[in-house]
């Protein structure tokens, strides 16, 4: 499947079936996170996988899970981020986002459904999960198999802005 196909063919899964994700795919999630790149290769990110019912209990104090069984805590850590110089801007949340990103597109090549969660209480994971301070929960990806089907791949065209309000060449 090429990228762009895959890209399409993802959509934020809210209601999943009961199946357990497969070790061999998680790995490949985990390595797709891995091969991320990040600001001065510097990987400022931690993962945390909860896929025992223990530790989806814990994340679902925080967010609405779906009842999917598999959560990935993706954090930044504070300590190892790169910080611009001129602005002072750490890029741990960005480089969190890309690692997500990956992530997500590599479970949908692998036939399973996610959604991206930035909606949920960053103190309740710290507090349950035991996170040093230096490690900040920025979001959570949801992963299963999919109780919704699959998306419409023309729904881009009703659900995005037009490509002219989206890009600018050589001006505003």
């Amino acid at each position: 499947m090429e990228l762009l196909e895959i890209a399409k063919k993802r959509f934020s899964v809210r209601d999943y079936t009961d199946q357990k994700v497969e070790p061999e795919k998680l790995n490949k999630i985990l390595e797709a996170a891995h091969v991320a790149p990040t600001a001065a290769n510097l990987q400022p990110v931690h993962l945390i996988v909860a896929q025992s019912d223990e530790a989806l209990a814990k994340v679902s104090k925080a967010a609405n899970i779906y009842c999917a069984p598999l959560a990935i805590i993706v954090c930044a850590d504070h300590n190892k981020a790169c910080v611009r110089p001129f602005d002072k801007k750490q890029t741990g949340d960005i480089d969190a986002s890309i690692l997500t990103d990956h992530m997500m597109l590599q479970a949908t090549e692998l036939g399973l459904g996610s959604v991206w969660v930035c909606y949920f209480k960053p103190d309740v994971l710290s507090k349950e999960f035991d996170l040093p301070a230096n490690l900040e929960p920025v979001n959570i990806l949801v992963v299963g198999y999919s109780a919704e089907g699959e998306g419409d791949l023309n729904r881009f065209d009703v659900q995005r802005i037009p490509m002219s309000d989206l890009v600018s060449y050589d001006k505003l």
